[in-house]
């Protein structure tokens, strides 16, 4: 397939989140996304890149000599040839993850790779482009994650675990949302509450800040 994607940056970093957490890892950030999250810390991913065959995306990724490959935006399900890339480093044995916002379908994800799943909080102003349908596509591999603003958003994302029992289908990942939800605050209240979840802070922003390309 000759199908072109826009790219933002190709990049190699330790991973900063999600059940890969400290791997040195290939991140391949597409551009483009249908969604304005209040705490989004990737707005330069909205426009802009440089078009790029797949085949050179995964030259650019061989060059890393890495195991796992991130690819993330922006939102990548947004483009098209997202899905013939996914399954195309997949089939070079790299160890694939999905950063995904949920608001696209994810059925036609190659199920070798891990999909790590936003549901959105109220707080984030794009709850209602949740889709649930995803939920259905997820297995115990993938994740689903919450990032959290303030005490409401706990307590939706609690009952979106409880009620709809997210940790049987995949594992739940709560974060808090940087400059807004205080971290130790969140996991008290995961502690407290005795929550069968992941707590997480986003290690590259711990060792690099904002700095693109980390």
């Amino acid at each position: 397939m000759n199908e072109q994607l826009r790219v933002t940056e190709i990049f190699h970093s330790l991973q900063g989140e999600s059940r890969t957490v400290g791997w040195p890892t290939a991140f391949v950030r597409l551009t483009g996304c249908p969604q304005r999250c209040v705490y989004c810390d990737t707005e330069y991913a909205f426009s802009g890149g440089s078009r790029m065959s797949v085949g050179d995306i995964l030259a650019a990724v061989r060059g890393f000599g890495v195991r796992f490959v991130t690819v993330t935006g922006g939102e990548p399900l947004a483009q098209k040839g997202c899905l013939d890339l996914l399954s195309r480093l997949a089939d070079e044995g790299y160890e694939v993850s999905l950063e995904t916002g949920g608001a696209m379908d994810v059925s036609a994800v190659d199920p070798r790779v891990v999909k790590v799943m936003d549901l959105k909080t109220p707080a984030s102003g794009e709850e209602g482009r949740n889709r649930y349908e995803n939920l259905a596509y997820l297995s115990a591999k993938d994740q689903i994650k919450f990032v959290i603003m303030d005490e409401g958003d706990y307590r939706w994302s609690t009952e979106q675990l409880q009620s709809r029992a997210l940790d049987q289908c995949a594992e739940v990942l709560f974060s808090p949302a940087a400059g807004f939800q205080e971290p130790a605050q969140l996991a008290e209240w995961i502690l407290r509450d005795r929550l069968p979840v992941r707590f997480q802070l986003q290690l590259h922003k711990i060792l690099w800040g904002a700095e693109r390309g980390r």
